[in-house]
């Protein structure tokens, strides 16, 4: 609701100043042009977004998930203490962690919602520090491949789309580091 106010607020106030300053018709194409860009976007992403799902669904099938959840076990356990019995979440945890860190960006919610409802089947209405500490991850994932912000630079016309991965990797994981110490240290105080 609050979005909604800001926005017609601000295209409100465009107008206004478009018309107060006789610039109506430049306020009223950049309003096109904007819309046009905005829709040329959403398909190129869209193909971004499909090819890293269909990774992901490959990977699912091919038993890659399951395996590199074996391989994150020893880390998340020690993220997941609550749930490192239990198969399935860990196993939805890992698809989440793994499609962070493709960096699918919107593509890795679905998998992150999973494990969060997986999670909160234990404490129904609370959150646990385990989904916190999920919530925490998924914000502030580690990306190694940015494949979200590459497919935007790549639409916006970058030749290099990739040229960000250091600054990606060192943001991403000092982030994380962040995110996951003051999540662990407000599980001991608030216990």
């Amino acid at each position: 609701m609050a979005m909604a106010v800001i926005w017609a607020v601000m295209v409100g106030a465009s107008i206004l100043c478009g018309a107060a300053t006789g610039q109506g018709e430049a306020v009223a194409s950049a309003a096109l042009e904007g819309a046009q860009a905005g829709v040329e976007l959403c398909l190129a992403m869209a193909g971004v977004l499909c090819l890293w799902m269909g990774v992901m669904e490959v990977m699912r099938r091919a038993g890659l998930v399951r395996a590199l959840s074996r391989l994150l076990r020893p880390l998340l356990r020690r993220l997941y203490p609550d749930f490192a019995q239990e198969e399935a979440v860990m196993e939805a945890v890992s698809a989440n962690l793994s499609a962070n860190v493709l960096g699918l960006g919107n593509a890795a919610t679905p998998l992150g919602l999973e494990a969060a409802r997986r999670m909160a089947r234990r404490t129904p209405g609370v959150a646990s520090d385990g989904l916190c500490m999920l919530v925490v991850c998924n914000t502030a994932s580690v990306q190694l491949i940015p494949a979200t912000v590459a497919g935007l630079r790549a639409a916006a016309g970058c030749r290099t789309p990739f040229d960000i991965l250091p600054a990606v990797w060192l943001a991403s994981a000092v982030s994380v580091t962040a995110g996951i110490l003051a999540a662990k240290l407000f599980a001991r105080i608030w216990r």
